[in-house]
């Protein structure tokens, strides 16, 4: 099983709960499964260039004309989403960690996503609709937030948009471990949602590491 891990929160381990979530899956799928493969992308060290022209045309012009020629300048544009789209496409399992920032995903993470939701590598389009070429499986969204959201709140940008583009791909199974109530000023309870949080994660872990694929 190969799961691709992509982190999105620049804090160090020990302030980053988001980071803490990730350790106890992780510690917990590598007890209960060893042979599983997993790749890390850290996102602040290794950060995603904004969608440009020449990358943008490099992903949709051929499909809007199958004869074009992706320039050299586009194909060098393009070059981060071809490395990452080539991870995403071997993976069993995507795990996504970030903190919520302003109700949604960091800046970071979704120009990440720009880059990898790239049709001819991750789906093919046409006048029949969006084709999956990958082999992902699952989701898993690893979250902290200051405040606390209810199941469906209209204010968590985070969850909808990440289930409406994995959904595009045809990814419909997404799990969540979310410790909301992280800001200790406003929740006095952040600790105990924490503890609950990683507990959620370690379940996760339990669910994927009997996967069958």
């Amino acid at each position: 099983m190969n799961v691709l891990h992509v982190c999105a929160s620049p804090r160090p381990t020990e302030e980053s709960v988001s980071k803490q979530l990730a350790i106890a899956f992780f510690t917990k799928l590598a007890e209960l499964n060893p042979d599983v493969d997993v790749t890390n992308v850290d996102l602040y060290h290794n950060p995603p260039p904004f969608l440009s022209y020449d990358a943008y045309r490099a992903m949709w012009q051929p499909v809007v004309d199958p004869t074009y020629k992706v320039t050299d300048a586009e194909k060098k544009a393009s070059a981060y989403s071809a490395a990452q789209c080539q991870l995403f496409k071997d993976a069993d399992v995507l795990v996504l960690t970030m903190p919520m920032w302003n109700c949604g995903v960091p800046a970071i993470m979704k120009a990440w996503l720009d880059q990898v939701m790239a049709p001819g590598q991750i789906f093919t389009y046409g006048p029949e609709g969006v084709k999956p070429e990958h082999a992902l499986r699952k989701v898993i969204l690893l979250i902290s937030s200051g405040a606390v959201f209810k199941e469906n709140a209209p204010d968590d940008a985070l969850t909808i948009q990440i289930k409406a583009a994995m959904e595009y791909i045809g990814v419909t199974d997404i799990v969540t471990a979310w410790a909301d109530g992280q800001d200790p000023v406003m929740h006095s309870d952040c600790t105990l949602r924490k503890s609950m949080a990683i507990e959620a994660a370690q379940e996760v872990a339990e669910e994927v590491a009997t996967m069958t694929l």
